[in-house]
């Protein structure tokens, strides 16, 4: 049973719903170099290390309404990050209306309602081909909560805060609560589509597919680029100083890269 706020009905204490979002990213790039390769990570570990991963996930708990109990951040060697916080209900006096609704969430100037008991983590991996020249940076964002709010309403901003190839976007609705009758509410919000929460200027970029288990309250959403420019996909110069025909290889080769992970299976030569 899902609720409308016109349908919204007191709860026999806490609302004990887990919704969790996961926001998987990647970011691709052709590295034919050791040295490209190296000047890559050294980027990658610049624009998403612990503190500037921190950052971002602050404004996340400010968007949910989060009060921070407590921080674990960590930088990896050769490469990767991971931050962890544990976030408590905030001090939100009511639930806005929109809460319920099936639209983009606020970027950090609003916060939009509280939690409890819940968690917002982080985890980054960027790798490389042994032999194809393809880099990857792959991020892995939790949100879960307690609560009346939906973490939707941070995926507006996690969009806007990382370079996204590729987005793979999980929202899960686990466990139940009940009404002061004692009737269970195994969900407590209407949602269609996790594309729901999504801008419209953001859907016009990215072709994008649903698998949902609507029975289940299980809603994943995948979501690659339309427009295929190779100089996005070279660090360090531009296509020009490449011949026609290492265009041609090098721009199949991160298509097909990109596919891959988009289909999430290996595609045939």
């Amino acid at each position: 049973m899902a609720l409308t706020p016109e349908q919204k009905v007191e709860l026999h204490g806490f609302n004990n719903l887990t919704k969790t979002l996961s926001f998987n990213m990647y970011d691709i790039c052709f590295t034919k170099t050791t040295s490209e390769r190296e000047a890559y990570f050294h980027y990658i570990e610049k624009q998403y290390n612990a503190d500037r991963l921190t950052n971002i996930l602050t404004n996340v708990s400010e968007i949910i309404g989060a009060h921070v109990l407590n921080i674990a951040k960590q930088d990896y060697v050769p490469q990767g990050a991971s931050v962890t916080f544990l976030v408590s209900e905030g001090p939100v006096v009511e639930v806005p209306r929109d809460t319920y609704d099936e639209t983009p969430g606020p970027l950090p100037e609003a916060v939009t309602m509280s939690l409890d008991k819940s968690h917002i983590t982080v985890h980054t991996y960027p790798e490389s081909h042994p032999d194809e020249g393809i880099s990857t940076f792959r991020a892995d964002i939790d949100v879960s909560t307690c609560g009346e709010i939906s973490p939707l309403k941070a995926l507006n901003y996690l969009i806007h805060s990382f370079d996204t190839d590729i987005m793979t976007i999980d929202y899960r609705v686990r466990g139940f609560t009940r009404d002061i009758s004692g009737h269970k509410l195994f969900i407590d919000h209407e949602i269609s589509s996790i594309q729901n929460y999504i801008p419209d200027e953001i859907k016009e970029l990215y072709h994008m597919i649903d698998v949902n288990v609507y029975q289940e309250n299980i809603f994943h959403t995948k979501c690659k680029l339309r427009e295929f420019d190779l100089n996005n996909y070279l660090f360090g110069y531009t296509k020009e100083k490449l011949s026609p025909q290492e265009v041609k290889d090098i721009t199949e080769r991160v298509n097909w890269e990109m596919d891959e992970i988009f289909y999430g299976k290996n595609i045939p030569e």
